[in-house]
């Protein structure tokens, strides 16, 4: 793989710039039989986009197995429905940055997708670019039996927003799992996992939140994206209820060791500032049950 200015900027701060070279080498363009038995048994997806304004999301998208499909080796389709209020069809009406992140919460196994997407149809369509797996760690177990029960669209109170509300600043202080969206604007979009103990994730203010950088792969693509453009899309996820919390801002990347040592295990801390929220009491429609932690958590 060719990492591009951002990420070799990150890499050789960090002072892993050869490790990076050497992962880097597991990148490729098309998805293999191996993972593509593995995607199109999944029931769920996250997918990183951006909209007209330059502003990045992160939805996520549910079916039953088979819901995505790999076409061909470098084609992913899936057929996902529209969630009221979120961006991710609007988005994609024309051909753009797209990242897929394909995640198995039992095995903590997952699968990184980034390429140009486009909706006709109804269908989302992925031509891939880069296709790897990723670290594993960070990732809590939970198994997803079903769908839950859900209101009719017409029924579902979508809130919007600049500011967190109390309900929502709860939702984040108690999660262990969120999604964060990048965007380079010259090589594409990427979206990866972030995890940990709940209260990982600090609260600043109503439109701020702070959260640590763990040890991961030594390739940087979200850090390496943030360098070069500050606008991040994250996603959390409320399992218990299905709640998900679309956030759109703008991230800045604190390299500080001793604001660092404010989190348990960080590397460094990622500083982010709401532009704009989306909140969807019914976002995510899968029944789900955890089992526990991941033993990597700080």
């Amino acid at each position: 793989m060719k990492f591009h200015s951002g990420e070799i900027a990150v890499q050789e701060r960090a002072h892993v710039r050869d490790t990076a070279e050497d992962v880097g080498e597991s990148i490729i363009d098309h998805v293999v039989p191996g993972a593509k038995e593995f995607v199109e048994r999944r029931r769920m997806a996250v997918l990183g986009t951006v909209d007209g304004d330059g502003h990045v999301w992160a939805s996520v998208v549910t079916g039953e197995p088979g819901f995505i499909r790999v076409a061909d080796q470098r084609t992913i389709e899936i057929s996902a429905q529209r969630t009221a209020g979120d961006p991710l069809f609007d988005n994609l009406k024309a051909k753009g940055h797209v990242a897929l992140f394909v995640p198995d919460f039992l095995s903590a196994r997952r699968l990184r997708v980034n390429g140009v997407g486009v909706i006709e149809d109804g269908q989302i369509y992925i031509r891939t670019e880069e296709v790897y797996g990723n670290c594993r760690r960070y990732m809590q177990e939970r198994t997803f039996p079903g769908p839950r029960d859900t209101p009719p669209a017409s029924e579902r109170n979508i809130a919007r927003g600049s500011e967190l509300s109390l309900q929502q600043q709860e939702q984040i202080s108690r999660a262990d799992t969120f999604f964060i969206a990048t965007d380079n604007p010259e090589h594409g979009a990427d979206l990866s996992h972030k995890g940990g103990r709940p209260g990982f994730v600090q609260l600043v203010d109503s439109r701020r939140i702070a959260f640590p950088d763990y040890n991961g792969n030594s390739m940087f693509n979200t850090l390496g994206n943030i360098e070069i453009s500050p606008a991040v899309g994250l996603i959390f996820i409320d399992f218990d209820t299905g709640r998900t919390l679309q956030l759109t801002g703008f991230a800045s990347i604190d390299w500080n060791p001793e604001r660092a040592r404010e989190f348990t295990g960080a590397e460094r801390v990622i500083d982010f500032k709401i532009i704009q929220l989306i909140d969807n009491p019914f976002g995510f429609p899968l029944q789900s049950k955890f089992r526990q932690f991941s033993r990597f958590n700080p």
